[in-house]
């Protein structure tokens, strides 16, 4: 875990970080981003000392990193920054086994895990370790950077806007193959970016800075929904969230309070009850717990000549339900697949939470169009 308690910085007369708190767990990849000039980098650049704090302290798994030799903590560290550092006199493989000759690991050692890292980034071992820098196109060179940063096997990687250079298809690329390597090593990476797309895609928690002070320190979706004030959720932006549809859950567009009856209801009270509500179908609940039995349609009692029976004797008790955490994407596909006009939302016990209708997912998906509305007007 790393952890600022109290860090300041200051450059001459200017105040770049003011009283910094925050706990990087291990394991996660956590973003810092915000305006240029925020602080962002130089919040990175102590973690490995580059820069020293004027005020406070910050800790590596309970120890404070003023107490450790500089080189030997650097080099507990992987660092990969935008112009990926690589040293254009060194061949790829060179490069990418200068902190674990220096260290004096076994050779044979070295060079299964040289060729480990440059499969797990993408590039075949015999076409590339034999090259220079200057003969890799942009991405290839970030690969081998981030290479590099994994080569002492750290338990922490430092990343300064390392894609930032990249053109679109690429760094997309690069991308998607840090949350694929994350998720296998689960490395604690501090990533810096001012792409929020970028931060959304990658990380488990995002860190929003602005004047050298954090404002808001939440998962991806937390600052998506919740935004703590106009500034951040301005810079997040309001239609974002539609970038990132897995973030929209059931339980966030679902009717709250659906119309129930129980099961000993007559047909005629429950067509009453429908009429009255202005909804063809009612969702049964066993009163107590508030747990689903089944489901009564309208079009179910139509044809029926007793209306004095019990809902309980012809409810459709196979009914496809979701649970709150299903995204609107499974939703919409599981309501498309199956052609059904609504849809319980329901927990373990199968206790009801919510309903989503066919005209509550309208009304969410062209929320989006309005909200695009407002932001051009």
């Amino acid at each position: 875990m790393i952890q600022f308690e109290n860090v300041s910085k200051n450059f001459k007369d200017k105040n770049v970080l003011r009283n910094i708190n925050i706990k990087i767990t291990k394991g996660h990849l956590v973003t810092f981003i915000g305006e240029s000039g925020c602080g962002k980098t130089t919040t990175l650049k102590m973690i490995n000392r580059l820069l020293k704090p004027s005020s406070g302290k910050i800790l590596i798994n309970g120890e404070d990193i003023e107490a450790k030799d500089v080189i030997e903590l650097r080099r507990r560290m992987g660092y990969v920054i935008q112009q990926t550092g690589l040293f254009p006199h060194m061949t790829v493989k060179d490069n990418i086994e200068i902190i674990p000759k220096a260290e004096k690991r076994n050779p044979a050692v070295i060079q299964k895990r040289t060729y480990e890292l440059m499969e797990m980034v993408g590039l075949k071992p015999e076409e590339y370790l034999n090259r220079y820098p200057v003969e890799l196109s942009g991405g290839q060179q970030q690969r081998v950077g981030v290479a590099r940063a994994f080569a002492t096997d750290p338990e922490i990687i430092l990343m300064d806007e390392p894609f930032s250079a990249l053109d679109p298809m690429t760094r997309n690329g690069l991308q998607d193959e840090l949350v694929n390597l994350q998720s296998q090593l689960k490395k604690t990476i501090v990533f810096v970016t001012h792409d929020m797309d970028e931060a959304i895609k990658i990380a488990d928690m995002i860190c929003i800075m602005q004047n050298g002070e954090i404002l808001q320190y939440d998962t991806p979706e937390n600052i998506l929904k919740n935004p703590c004030n106009d500034f951040v959720s301005e810079f997040v932006g309001k239609n974002r969230i539609w970038t990132s549809p897995e973030y929209i859950k059931a339980e966030d567009i679902m009717i709250s309070s659906p119309v129930t009856c129980q099961k000993n209801m007559t047909l005629f009270h429950c067509m009453e009850k429908m009429r009255s509500s202005k909804v063809d179908s009612l969702m049964v609940i066993e009163n107590a717990t508030n747990r689903l039995l089944g489901v009564i349609y309208a079009k179910q009692i139509q044809p029926k000549s007793d209306y004095t029976q019990e809902v309980g004797s012809i409810m459709t008790t196979d009914f496809l339900s979701v649970s709150p955490q299903n995204n609107i994407i499974e939703v919409l596909k599981t309501v498309e697949e199956n052609h059904v006009t609504n849809i319980p939302v329901l927990d373990k016990d199968k206790i009801l939470l919510g309903l989503i209708t066919k005209s509550s997912l309208v009304t969410t998906l062209g929320q989006q169009y309005l909200d695009t509305e407002e932001v051009y007007q």
